[in-house]
Parts: structure tokens; C-alpha cells; sequence
């Protein structure tokens, strides 16, 4: 059997030009061997798996090449290349700080320190995971790192950059490595199964650069386990078995399932989700990507933001386009509030579920909510119609202005006669004492300019103007009075929206609820414990609750009131031992005799 090399050790780039995802971290080092303005010490921090010890190897082989290429390239060819690749260079030296962390380490890294190269021109140290250092050891470190010899270079690779003293930091100049993307994740890995004779799709490949989180090193790591899988054949659905990933058919069937209102539907695909070993926590999540892959697709000009193979990108372009912004917006509220809630819910299962039957049911919503401005535009359409026939001029039948055509009468044929320009118009019908005769509308509008505006209680309740136009008192919510039964279910869900105050929900969510029917609506009085809350929800929030509760129940003729508990249903909290014996023995005849007969001092 041939000796195996995994793809991460086989495939570590040796050159700045096969460095994946670092092109200015690279260019930047490139240019200061080319102009000679090399540091003493460079710290590389960044995520694992972005090649931040394979930077140094790299710089380390190409300062100490004999050659290097006009590209400043490591020539591969000179004997310090050659040496590094058998691994018997003596100018590069690599320490593990996580088991050489003490001070003892650093004083013998010290001593090498002094001893210059035999081949090369300078000596590089690479500590690795340098943030293992105990502060002894970092404090031993300081001086050396300062003023280290003309012919050493310190480069300290670290993924925890905040744990480094800041007299280390300000020793260093500091690259911070970025996070690979996963376009070129994909990319790389089609290069090496090229080179490997391995036949995978790029549904498979985005699968493993997602699972991998910007890492190339676990991208190698998880597409050798792959391939020990399923062959030099690789498909989709044995990526996602093998990887234990959910697809991304289940999420849109579901959002098929919300679009259709059928939420029994909805609770048997998470019923098979669960069943297949899948975490719930990771389901609301990817639920909650796939939301938003959603919103983003619903524009063009976003499809950079979309890391998917190109047959993926089509496929959330035709669901969003059957999926309304205002839905998708509600439905990530309801999906990050759910994630938010999981892990303190009691019954874990139960959150999720009921999340998704709010989903299906804000769908229903969404969808019915058009149907009512649907109409508003007849009915203005008509209101103009008839407004035109009002103004129409009356006087000599003789004088006729040719007709123009009213789009906006709503029936064929309907014309508009031109409004007179000026005083040389035509005049409309005259008095008996030869006056021009006010048409009826004029007159209507010059009357309702000239009154001042009245309000009624009610119209002030309801924040709308008796007087107000006929056309905005149409657009207003009409709906019927809600039922009981509705109210108090929507309660809840008013308490819940406001899950971000924990004061004012808690208030909500264990007050207890009273129904009257007054005047034709609904008032609903919500009781408080003390005076102190009832004027800060009167004075601060009364006004936007009501508003929030009746965009809840669709309708205007709800009301909110606030009342304070009596005395006589508040229960009194017991917290002291003392005050337990003393309800005790008033609850109980044999404890009080008890304590008497014994003396017992109760305190």
C-alpha cells in the first residue's frame, strides 16, 4: 500500500501564488522583500484553517532563496529552498508555544537566537499559537523581540489575538488573515479533484465550503471524508448524508407549505426532520437563512450576497417572486424570535411547532390583507365621474368645447369637458340679477374651507376628523367586531410582541382581561397591580398598545383600558423565613398551640 497524504498536507500552498483568499497579506510581503524593508517580528492572527503558518513558511524560504523570481517567488531550485523542502533547514525554526509555554522555553529560544545561519542570510523563528504563552514567558520574551539580532526574524501566528500582551502587539507589525470565501473554497477543491480524478457537482462542493466556515484546511479535511464515502463518484445527496447536513429542498417545501396555509403539512415535515436525527435549534436556523437568501433574491442587484451554485440562485428567484417582502420580513421576525426563546423554553418542541403555525397563519394574513384597497380605486374613480358631471358647464348649448377623454371615469366612452382657464371663459348659468351662478361643488368646497374643523369624542378617540375627506374615511379599517374568544388570543400575542420590554409583557402576559360592548365596539380593561403602573401605561404606552392590538385583530372598534387591581386580589408575596411561621400559624390552630407550649421564639 502507498503511503497516503491527506489533501490538507499534500495540497499546503509553497508559494505566495498558491495562497488562497490572502491576495494583500501577499502582495504586501512580496513588496517589502523586493524593496529590503523587512521587520524583526511579525504577528499573523486570523481564524484556523486560512493559512497563517503557511504565510510564514513561505516568506521564511523566499527571503533566505538565493534566486527568487522577478515576482519575488521562491526559485524552488537553490539549496535553501531545497533544504526547506526536505525538511532539513537549519535557517527556519518552528515552536509550538501551546507545549513550550514556560519561561525555561523562551530562555532557551533566547540562546538559539544568537547563533547565526549556515545557509541564508537570515534565521526565522515561527511561534505558533503564540497566545499559549503564560505572561512570565511573555515578559522574558519583550526584551529579545525588541532587539533581536540583525539576523533573526520573530513571525508569532495566533487565532486568539486579543490574549497577547499589548507590549508584544506594539513589538510587531500585524497581519490580520481574513476568512476564505467560499467561492474559493469551491474553486480549489475543483482544482484538486481534477487533479485527483474525483467527479463531484457544485451543489457537493458549495455543501463542504459551507460546512467548512471559511476554513480551508477543515474544507480538505471534510472533502477526504467525503471521498472515503462515496469514491471518485460524488453526489449530492451522499454529501448530505455523509455530512449529516439538511437540504435545502426541506426548506422550500416548507415555505411551499406556509404559502399554502396548510400548517398540518408544515408540523409533518419538522416531525420527519427531527426524525432523521437533525437538530432543532439548527433547523430554526437554517429556516431562518433560507428566509433570508429569500429577501435577497427578491433583488437582482443583491446576488453577490448569495454564496449558491448558479442552479440553486434560480430556484430561490421563482419562490421569491410568489412571496410578498412584507411576509418575509414578518416571518424572520417570528424565526430569530423563536432561535432567541429556544434554549429557555421548557418544552423546546412545542416553541418550534408553534412558530411554524404562526408562519402559515401571518401568510394567510398577508395574502388576505390586498382585498380591501383592491376597491378604493372604482370608488374614487367614480367619485371623479360624478364630480366631472357636476362641473360640466351648463350655459349656452351653442358654445362647445371639443370633449377630452377621462381615463380615470371608469366607463368607456365617459369624456371630461375642460375647466374654464380664466375670466374670458365661458360663464356658467347666471342670476336674476346677472351674476355668475356658483356651481354646486364650488360652493361645497368654499363652505367646508370656511367651517372650522370640528372633532367628536369619539373622532378623538379614534384619532380621525369627522370633517375628514370622503375618499380617507373609505380607506379606514371596517372590519366587524371581533369575537371573545379572539380578543383573548390575541392578547397573548401582544404580549409577546413586546418580548424585547420584559416589564411591560409580564404586565400584559399576568393581567387579567375584561370584555365589554359599549356603543357598538369593544372595550377591553386590563388590570394593574398599583397606580404607579397604571399611569405610566396610561401616559406612555397606552396609546401605542391600542394601536399594536388593533393592527393584531383588524379592527378599529377595539379599545384598551387600564384599570388598578383591588386591594383584596392582590396577593402578598411571602419571603422571610418569619413571615412563613407567621402565615403558617394562622393557616394552622395545632402550629400556633405548638409554639406556645414550646416557647418558640419566632423571629
Amino acid at each position: 500500500m502507498s503511503e497516503y497524504i491527506v489533501s490538507a498536507r499534500k495540497y499546503r500552498p509553497d508559494s505566495f501564488g498558491t495562497l488562497i483568499g490572502q491576495d494583500n497579506i501577499a502582495q504586501t510581503l512580496k513588496n517589502s522583500i523586493l524593496r529590503g524593508q523587512l521587520a524583526h517580528a511579525y504577528l499573523f492572527c486570523g481564524p484556523r484553517g486560512v493559512g497563517k503558518t503557511s504565510t510564514a513558511r513561505i516568506f521564511a524560504k523566499t527571503i533566505n532563496c538565493s534566486s527568487p523570481t522577478p515576482d519575488m517567488e521562491p526559485c524552488g531550485k537553490c539549496e535553501s529552498c531545497l533544504s526547506f523542502a526536505e525538511g532539513r533547514s537549519y535557517c527556519i525554526h518552528e515552536l509550538d508555544a501551546a507545549s513550550n509555554n514556560g519561561v525555561d522555553d523562551i530562555k532557551a529560544l533566547m540562546e538559539q537566537v544568537r547563533i547565526p545561519p549556515q545557509v541564508g542570510r537570515y534565521s526565522v523563528y515561527i511561534i505558533d499559537e503564540v497566545h499559549m504563552l503564560s505572561q512570565a514567558a511573555f515578559n522574558a520574551f519583550l526584551k529579545t523581540l525588541e532587539e533581536p539580532p540583525a539576523h533573526a526574524i520573530f513571525i508569532l501566528a495566533t487565532t486568539e489575538k486579543h490574549k497577547i500582551l499589548p507590549t508584544i502587539l506594539s513589538r510587531c507589525q500585524t497581519y490580520d488573515f481574513n476568512r476564505i470565501t467560499v467561492d474559493n473554497i469551491v474553486r480549489n477543491l475543483r482544482d484538486i479533484a481534477t487533479k485527483e480524478g474525483i467527479t463531484v457537482d457544485d451543489e457537493s462542493l458549495h455543501v463542504i465550503a459551507h460546512k467548512a466556515d471559511g476554513a480551508m484546511r477543515d474544507a480538505l479535511t471534510i472533502f477526504d471524508q467525503t471521498v472515503a464515502f462515496c469514491g471518485t463518484d460524488i453526489k449530492y445527496q451522499d454529501v448530505l448524508k455523509n455530512l449529516n447536513v439538511l437540504d435545502y429542498e426541506h426548506c422550500f417545501m416548507l415555505m411551499e407549505d406556509f404559502l399554502k396555509n396548510d400548517y398540518a403539512a408544515a408540523l409533518l415535515k419538522f416531525d420527519e426532520i427531527l426524525s432523521k436525527g437533525f437538530n432543532a435549534l439548527h433547523f430554526m436556523a437554517a429556516l431562518s437563512s433560507h428566509l433570508r437568501d429569500l429577501a435577497v433574491s427578491k433583488n437582482a442587484g443583491l446576488d453577490a450576497l448569495l454564496d449558491l451554485p448558479e442552479s440553486l440562485k434560480k430556484k430561490y428567484r421563482e419562490q421569491a417572486a410568489r412571496c410578498p417582502m412584507q411576509l418575509l420580513y414578518d416571518a424572520l421576525s417570528i424565526t430569530t424570535a423563536c432561535e432567541a426563546g429556544y434554549r429557555t423554553s421548557i418544552n423546546p418542541r412545542l416553541h418550534i411547532e408553534f412558530a411554524l403555525m404562526k408562519l402559515c397563519f401571518l401568510t394567510k394574513k398577508i395574502q388576505d390583507a390586498p382585498a380591501r384597497p383592491t376597491e378604493i380605486p372604482e370608488r374614487q374613480a367614480h367619485a371623479r365621474q360624478e364630480v366631472h358631471k357636476e362641473e360640466m358647464p351648463q350655459g349656452d348649448p351653442e358654445v362647445k368645447s371639443p370633449p377630452v377623454p377621462d381615463a380615470a371615469a371608469g366607463a368607456p366612452g365617459g369624456i371630461r369637458m375642460p375647466a374654464p382657464a380664466g375670466p374670458e371663459a365661458a360663464p356658467g348659468p347666471m342670476t336674476d340679477d346677472g351674476q355668475a351662478q356658483t356651481p354646486p361643488v364650488q360652493r361645497r368646497r368654499q363652505a367646508r374651507a370656511a367651517a372650522p374643523a370640528s372633532l367628536s369624542i369619539k373622532a378623538m378617540m379614534s384619532g380621525k376628523e369627522e370633517n375628514a375627506p370622503a375618499d380617507t374615511q373609505e380607506t379606514a379599517s371596517s372590519s366587524e367586531i371581533p369575537e371573545d374568544e379572539v380578543l383573548r388570543f390575541k392578547w397573548k400575542d401582544l404580549a409577546a410582541m413586546y418580548a424585547s420590554k420584559p416589564r411591560l409583557s409580564n404586565t400584559l402576559s399576568t393581567s387579567s382581561l375584561e370584555i365589554s360592548l359599549q356603543d357598538g365596539a369593544k372595550y377591553l380593561t386590563f388590570n394593574v397591580l398599583n397606580v404607579a403602573q397604571k399611569d405610566w401605561i396610561e401616559s406612555k404606552l397606552l396609546h401605542e398598545l391600542e394601536k399594536s392590538f388593533r393592527k393584531l385583530t383588524g379592527s378599529d372598534k377595539v379599545y384598551l383600558r387600564v384599570a388598578v387591581l383591588p386591594d383584596t386580589e392582590v396577593k402578598q408575596t411571602i419571603y422571610m423565613p418569619s413571615e412563613q411561621a407567621k402565615d403558617l400559624m394562622s393557616k394552622n390552630e395545632e402550629v400556633k398551640n405548638l409554639v406556645k407550649d414550646f416557647d418558640l421564639d419566632v423571629k
